[in-house]
Parts: C-alpha cells; sequence; structure tokens
C-alpha cells in the first residue's frame, strides 16, 4: 500500500476505520506526528510480553491463593493451639501484613521502573516473590520453634507483599504499553487471565492435597507442597521475562521521541521516577486510581480468597467441597475474560467496569443468599452471580488503570495508587469479613461489605474518563500496521467532508 500523499486530505474510509484514533490525532496540542513518531507493533514481541507479565501475575496470585485455601491449616501449624476462631483470625492477619509493605514495594520499585525500565524491575520483583513463597514451605512449625514460626512467616510474607508492590502496576504497564491502542483491552485481560490460573492453580493443588491426605499429613507436611512449586515457577518466569526487550512506550521515551504524543504537554515537567512529584501533581488522579481498586479488590479477594473459608469455616462444609465449586467458576471466568477484553475494546473500559460494579451492588445479597442454600446448584449459582460481575473488572481493569497515567511517571503512579489501596482495603478483606461475622452474627455481612465498596466504585467509574482505543497519555501513537501509521499521519490533513 502505498503512503497517502500528506496534503490532501485523510481518506473517509480510515477514518470510519478507526475514529478514535483519528479523533486523538486531531486534538494533539503537540507538533504534528512524523511517521517515525508512531509505534507499530511486532506481534510476535506482544504476545511474548503478554505471556511474560502474566505468568509473573499467576505466580503472584498463585502464592496468595495457596495462603487462603490453606488458611485454616496454616492457622494450626503457625499459632497456638486454642480457640479455632482465633487461629483463622490470626492466620488471615498475617495474610493482611504483606499487604502492609506492599505500598512500600510500590513507592521502591514504581519509581525505578520509570527510572531504569520496566523488565529490569520486573526481573528482580518476580526473583523476591519466588524467593519468599518458596522459604514459606521451608519454616518449621509452631510445635517445632514455638513462637518463631509466626515471626519467620510474617518476615517471609512481608518479603513476598514488598515483591508484589512492584508487580502489577508494572506488569499492566508492560502489557499496556507493548499493545496497540485499539486492542489493548484484549491484550490487558490476559494480566488477569494469569490471575485466575494462579489461583486455579492453587485451587486445583490445595484440592487435591486435601482429597489425598488426611488432616494430620496435611498439617504435618502436606500444606508446604504448594508453596515448595513457587521456586521452579519462579525460575520459568524469570527465563520469560529476561528474554523480552523493553517496552516501546519506555524506548521512545529514553529517546526523547515521546514529545508526538497527545497530553504529553505538561508531563515532560515531571522527571521519571520522582515519587515527590506524583504525588504533588497527580494526586486527583491517584485518588480515583485508590477508589476504582478498592471496589474491584474487596470484590475480587471476597470471591476468589475468601470463599472457600466462608463455606467451610461459615457453613460446614469441606475445604474440597468449597474449593471445587470455586475452581469450576474460575474456570469458567478464564474461558470468557478475553471476550470482556475484546469488549472493553468495541465499547470502552466505563461500560464494562459500570457493569461490574452495578452487578455487586444488586447481586450481592441475591448471590449470598442463595450461597446459603444447602446444595450445589444453589451455591454454584450464587458464585456464578458473584464472578460475572468480577469478570467485568478483571477484564477491564488492567487496561483502564495503567491510562490514567502519563508514560513518564506510570509505572510509579499505578504502583504507589494500586498498592496503598490493595494494602488498605483488598488484603485486608479476609480479616475484616470475618471479625464482621463474629462481631454482628450474621454470615450475610460479605454482601454488605461488597455493596459499599461497589457503590464507591460506581462514583469512581462514572469519574473517569473513557480511555478505550487512545494513545496512551505521553506516549505517540500505536498500531498494527504499517498503513494503519501512515493513515494516521495522513490523519492530520484537514477531516474531509462526507
Amino acid at each position: 500500500m502505498a503512503a497517502p500523499d500528506p496534503h490532501q486530505a485523510a481518506d473517509p474510509q480510515a477514518v470510519k476505520r478507526h475514529p478514535t484514533l483519528f479523533r486523538a490525532v486531531r486534538k494533539r496540542k503537540n507538533p504534528k506526528l512524523r511517521r517515525t513518531d508512531i509505534t507499530v507493533t511486532d506481534d510476535a514481541a506482544v504476545k511474548r510480553a503478554v505471556k511474560a507479565a502474566s505468568l509473573g501475575n499467576a505466580m503472584e496470585w498463585f502464592d496468595f491463593g495457596i495462603y487462603s485455601y490453606l488458611a485454616v491449616t496454616i492457622g494450626h501449624v503457625f499459632f497456638p493451639s486454642g480457640n479455632e476462631t482465633t487461629q483463622l483470625l490470626s492466620s488471615f492477619a498475617t495474610f493482611a501484613v504483606a499487604f502492609l509493605v506492599r505500598p512500600l514495594g510500590g513507592m521502591f520499585f514504581g519509581p525505578m521502573g520509570d527510572k531504569v525500565g520496566r523488565k529490569k524491575v520486573l526481573a528482580l520483583t518476580m526473583i523476591l516473590m519466588a524467593v519468599g513463597t518458596f522459604a514459606i514451605g521451608l519454616i518449621p512449625s509452631h510445635e517445632t520453634i514455638g513462637v518463631w514460626a509466626a515471626v519467620l512467616l510474617i518476615f517471609f510474607r512481608m518479603l513476598q507483599g514488598f515483591s508484589t508492590g512492584g508487580e502489577y502496576g508494572g506488569a499492566s504497564t508492560f502489557i499496556a504499553e507493548y499493545a496497540p491502542d485499539k486492542r489493548r483491552g484484549f491484550f490487558g485481560s490476559f494480566l488477569e487471565f494469569g490471575t485466575l490460573a494462579g489461583y486455579v492453580g492453587a485451587a486445583g493443588l490445595v484440592t487435591a492435597l486435601y482429597a489425598l491426605l488426611n488432616d494430620a499429613q496435611m498439617e504435618a507436611w502436606g500444606w508446604r507442597i504448594p508453596f515448595l512449586v513457587a521456586g521452579p515457577l519462579g525460575l520459568v518466569g524469570l527465563y520469560l521475562r529476561l528474554r523480552l526487550d523493553e517496552t516501546p512506550a519506555f524506548q521512545k521515551l529514553e529517546g526523547g521521541t515521546a514529545h508526538a504524543s497527545e497530553a504529553a504537554d505538561g508531563v515532560e515537567s515531571t522527571a521519571k521516577g520522582d515519587l515527590a512529584k506524583i504525588f504533588r501533581q497527580y494526586w486527583p488522579t491517584l485518588i480515583l486510581c485508590i477508589c476504582l481498586v478498592g471496589a474491584y479488590n474487596i470484590t475480587d479477594y471476597m470471591l476468589l480468597s475468601y470463599m472457600p473459608t466462608y463455606l467451610s469455616d461459615e457453613l460446614g462444609y469441606s475445604e474440597t467441597h468449597g474449593l471445587l465449586i470455586l475452581l469450576a467458576v474460575m474456570v469458567f471466568l478464564m474461558a470468557i475474560i478475553s471476550q470482556v477484553g475484546k469488549l472493553s475494546d468495541r465499547f470502552g473500559r466505563k461500560p464494562l467496569l459500570m457493569t461490574g460494579m452495578l452487578g455487586f451492588l444488586f447481586l450481592s445479597l441475591p448471590a449470598f443468599l442463595l450461597i446459603r442454600i444447602d446444595g450445589i446448584l444453589p451455591i454454584t449459582l450464587g458464585m456464578l452471580l458473584l464472578g460475572l460481575s468480577l469478570v467485568c473488572m478483571l477484564g477491564t481493569m488492567s487496561a483502564a488503570l495503567p491510562a490514567l497515567f502519563p508514560t513518564n511517571v506510570r509505572y510509579g503512579s499505578l504502583s504507589v495508587g494500586y498498592n496503598l489501596s490493595a494494602s488498605i482495603f483488598g488484603g485486608t478483606t479476609p480479616l475484616v469479613i470475618t471479625a464482621l461475622i463474629s462481631w454482628t452474627g450474621s454470615n450475610l455481612m460479605p454482601a454488605y461489605y461488597a455493596m459499599a465498596a461497589a457503590l464507591i466504585g460506581v462514583i469512581a467509574v462514572a469519574c473517569m474518563k473513557e480511555t478505550a482505543q487512545q494513545p496512551l497519555i505521553g506516549s505517540p501513537p500505536s498500531v498494527e500496521t504499517d498503513e494503519e501509521a501512515a493513515e494516521l499521519v495522513h490523519a492530520q490533513a484537514p477531516e474531509p467532508k462526507f
């Protein structure tokens, strides 16, 4: 295809094919785009980046999933015998400890990712995460070394949390900056496919162990197996990440060619990796990010982490019973999540996110009333109602959040905002729900908690700007073919009347 004549008006058919991108290009206040400014993605490189980022995310949630699903057993192993509710609360409190240091990890790794690059920091977080999880599998029990068992558990949980502080912000930034603008939702959805895959792997392994081993064997040594698996998984993830190139958006920023993007005006003054300026200049967007992530994390952890414990501890089902139902629901969500990502590219991030938030607002109570009914069918239906609401957010959030911030502070800002919210709301969800049920005596408290979170989420989604099919702030447009790039350069000609 010959390059269009830049002196002619833009091709009407090209405008119709990419209306959002063309509008974004025409609204730019910066100097006109040159062909060399526009990123033409390499499909094979995008897929490698998605695979490497998603595997790291899968490992992160495998780590957190196994801790959640083994919470009752871990309570018995690491804390003094006595009241089972106290042991469970102690276990979930240790679960929450990892989230207390996540903001510190975000503040450390995020700005570093903006300074030295996304790839190096993601490799480092992968190493630390694998070491922390593997080490938990080696800790002696409370019966063997007393209180030091809990101390070591807390230390390695904090190492997990610190490394995870740089993981999600970096992985979502990595995929967003590799993906073409009009397919960012589709490729971003694979990051949360990794989340579900990690949970499915954790749930499947723990279910198999509960089925094959008795309680004494699980507490003696069986619980260690899922943690020890993290070592080999970490090496595979590290290998995949080290093979990647730096993201095109960061390379252009490093090379000084990112000036051609829309919304780059006014952001150059913020130095890469400047944490103080992130808080000073982007605090309104940070608050929006915290609200979005808080609503999303509370509902996410309630369903994917806490639900098996709820079914066993509050409703009296066996651990295997709850895990098998959740496993089936998560496999179903994995099958449809990429389609949700495509829908967010077509219809926008806001409609999909709003659907998920409203789903939790109006369906949480009916879902938990179904879950309380004895029988596999009503429990599965209740969890599916929650799962379908969650997948609208899972398939969209990883493309929506990176687009909130400009390229030169994206990793740092997203890591700070995401992890502050995850620390305050996400990691505390199992602990808060367990405490609320104990305090009120009502096992419908998870529904009320999710509804309150969803209400905040609805307000946050209403306040955010639509970013689907638009260039990332502070980066030039990213397209799939040379023909599309030529059409975008040509789009700067006067708009045709048709």
